[in-house]
């Protein structure tokens, strides 16, 4: 499967296993989303169940809000992650916080699916990466595939999950390559992150569709004698901590990478995570890959904008000869 075939049927996987799913969102029926993930789900299960909405992210969140907190299980698409600032509010002090202002009387049981990130030449708000703004909003779970296999496992875990659940979909690798993905029902934990190919010199940390470009950098640098890790964080909330030291204990250098501007973007957690748990373990200073600090260019400048192989491994360059 690619990952919009995976995400397609995990879907349908839990829709079937599950009566209380239903699914809600912007052209999600007869068109099946913009991207097409929810082809052929109205025709199986009915308008009741594959409800579309009209152009208002704040309606699709909030009324997720009170379809989970009536015992439903919604799943809701907001087409492009940089649209859900017009949720915002439905997202951080109500959605995520309902089951503490209840005092665990409700679970918000409720998936919020986003694509993000560049690559494809998209209009302004589109390819936004904002998902460090929503990692300083306690209560929300935050998840990043990166590849068809983790797309359904993780979609089955978040849909299942009792809290809240922001689903984010690299849309650059929507449609490209394909791998085994098992028809059955599966799951991948939160919280676990995937080592994509190890290394001895340094570890890459990345998610999303920023596990591609690393790996296609640890590849290169491979030609120049430079061993790298791939790690792939999989879920930022929660955060496989462990993991994270594991691996920087093993090489003694890092650099995290990702489609987000430099500032404040979730890299710098990382870094503040592995200063505070394996200091002492760093041969160099963590390095950073990100985007620039400015808003999203037009598509003609984004792949001056956007991390690439060639600015991942000239900083793998400068932390191993540090």
């Amino acid at each position: 499967m690619n990952v919009v075939e995976a995400i397609s049927d995990a879907l349908a996987l839990e829709m079937e296993r599950d009566r209380r799913v239903i699914l809600i969102g912007l052209d999600i029926g007869a068109l099946g989303g913009v991207f097409r993930t929810s082809v052929g789900l109205l025709d199986r299960f009915g308008e009741r169940r594959v409800v579309n909405m009209p152009l208002a992210e704040g309606a699709i969140v909030g009324a997720s809000l009170g379809l989970a907190i009536s015992g439903l299980v919604p799943v809701a698409e907001i087409q492009f992650l940089g649209f859900t600032h017009q949720a915002f509010h439905q997202i951080a002090p109500q959605l995520a916080r309902y089951r503490f202002r209840s005092r665990g009387r409700y679970h918000a049981q409720v998936t919020i699916r986003a694509p993000f990130g560049g690559g494809l030449r998209t209009p302004e708000f589109h390819p936004d990466a904002i998902e460090a703004q929503f990692a300083h909003v306690p209560g929300i779970k935050i998840v990043c595939p990166s590849n068809p296999y983790d797309a359904k496992g993780l979609l089955l875990e978040a849909i299942r999950d009792p809290d809240p659940v922001l689903f984010l979909e690299p849309q650059r690798l929507y449609r490209k390559g394909r791998v085994e993905v098992p028809e059955a029902d599966y799951t991948v934990p939160f919280g676990r992150a995937r080592v994509v190919r190890e290394g001895s010199d340094l570890t890459l940390v990345a998610w999303s569709a920023a596990v591609e470009t690393c790996e296609r950098a640890a590849e290169r640098l491979e030609l120049e004698g430079v061993s790298a890790t791939v790690l792939d964080l999989r879920s930022l909330v929660p955060l496989d901590v462990e993991a994270l030291v594991r691996s920087v204990e093993a090489t003694g250098r890092c650099v995290v990478v990702h489609e987000a501007v430099r500032t404040c973007g979730f890299g710098a957690e990382v870094i503040t995570t592995l200063e505070e748990n394996a200091f002492y373990a760093l041969d160099a200073p963590i390095l950073r890959v990100t985007a620039h600090d400015t808003p999203y260019p037009p598509g003609a400048l984004e792949d001056m904008y956007l991390p690439s192989v060639e600015r991942v491994v000239a900083a793998a360059r400068q932390t191993v000869r540090a």
